[in-house]
């Protein structure tokens, strides 16, 4: 299926690397206008540079002037607003009794605060425009407890409640809103905590890599989540309203 998003304008946070910047490019390559939005300006730019029709837009998705900024130029640009993801993310991996209220707080407020504000402030843009995609980032961790992960967890499993509570909302107007849960993806956000799962699993070095082959196969690639995304922000699923696609090898359909 030749998926097309010709004259669609998509924005896209947290995109200077990994799942983002795999988003950015995949949009890109089925035709879209891409803004690839990161709090750091010159990842941004330098992703925005390799596609075809993109602009760089530096912002903080837990500011809200600078969200608001980021929509506007995006209009400003381009004239329209067609496809919102909201990727930006951040993870810690910290016992819940070692976690501080600074630090819940500050996944809490990139992880879903910064969604709401994206959405929000992308709202009145897709309205004007008839209708658009709403794409949201959660995980299979919204739908499994898991240690260390309390925060991170907790963030996701609010995003997909907020992603239904958009389809439902916002059908009348033509705007659809879905999410990508994906299972354990090779990122950097992965990789760097694998040694802490190790330890709080008691499994030894490489343990963590040997529990992924069990339960998912392998770990899935940016490009796989890219790709469902691509699809649900498309024409192509113009009946799904607040799904959740799960991208994970078969990790939680499976017990042992």
């Amino acid at each position: 299926m030749q998926i097309s998003l010709e004259s669609k304008v998509a924005v896209v946070t947290g995109a200077r690397a990994g799942i983002g910047a795999a988003i950015a490019r995949q949009l890109a390559q089925s035709g879209a206008k891409v803004v690839v939005s990161d709090i750091d300006a010159a990842a941004a730019r330098k992703v925005a540079e390799e596609l075809p029709d993109a602009i760089a837009h530096t912002a903080d998705v837990t500011n809200e002037e600078e969200v608001k900024e980021l929509i506007a130029a995006t209009v400003e640009h381009y004239g329209g607003l067609d496809i919102v993801v909201p990727n930006a993310g951040i993870a810690t991996t910290v016992p819940i009794v070692g976690t501080s209220f600074e630090e819940w707080r500050k996944v809490l407020d990139v992880n879903l605060d910064g969604v709401f504000l994206t959405v929000r402030h992308a709202l009145p843009a897709l309205l004007q425009g008839g209708g658009g995609s709403i794409v949201n980032i959660s995980s299979i961790t919204s739908l499994r407890g898991s240690a260390l992960i309390a925060s991170y967890a907790a963030a996701k499993a609010a995003v997909g409640n907020l992603t239904a509570t958009l389809a439902a909302e916002l059908r009348p107007h033509g705007i659809r809103a879905n999410a990508v849960l994906p299972g354990f993806i090779d990122t950097e956000l992965v990789t760097t905590h694998q040694g802490a799962f190790e330890e709080a699993l008691g499994l030894e070095q490489g343990g963590f890599d040997d529990l992924i082959a069990t339960k998912q196969t392998r770990y899935g690639t940016v490009e796989e989540v890219a790709k469902a995304v691509t699809f649900l922000a498309s024409d192509a699923a113009s009946w799904c309203n607040g799904s959740t696609l799960v991208l994970d090898g078969g990790f939680t359909a499976s017990l042992l």
